[in-house]
């Protein structure tokens, strides 16, 4: 039993994105249309979100969201988002289990 937590904790330690995850985002059903409720895309032109930097993800979401990113489709699609709306999607695909390679 002591082995078995002494791994959660290191697992938690070494992917801190993963144990953030919690509940499902709300707002989960327009971005998982095209990229996936798992984080894998359901649509060619889209990017693969599982495992991606909660980092990454974020600011990639607010700037299409402001137009400094210019894809209609993202900016109508985040438009109506609030900024904890954009964390918590972000913390979901960032929690998720990374794609394969090439993966689709």
């Amino acid at each position: 039993m002591t082995r078995l937590l002494l791994l959660a904790a290191l697992t938690a330690a070494a992917f801190p994105a993963a144990a953030q995850t919690g509940a499902k985002p709300a707002r989960l059903g327009l971005c998982a249309a095209c990229h996936g409720e798992d984080g894998r895309a359901r649509v060619a032109e889209a990017p693969n979100l599982a495992g991606q930097r909660f980092d990454y993800l974020l600011k990639a979401m607010r700037a299409y969201k402001a137009g400094q990113r210019d894809v209609p489709a993202m900016r109508a699609a985040l438009g109506p988002l609030s900024d904890a709306d954009l964390e918590q999607l972000a913390h979901w695909y960032a929690g998720l289990a990374p794609c394969a390679a090439g993966a689709r």
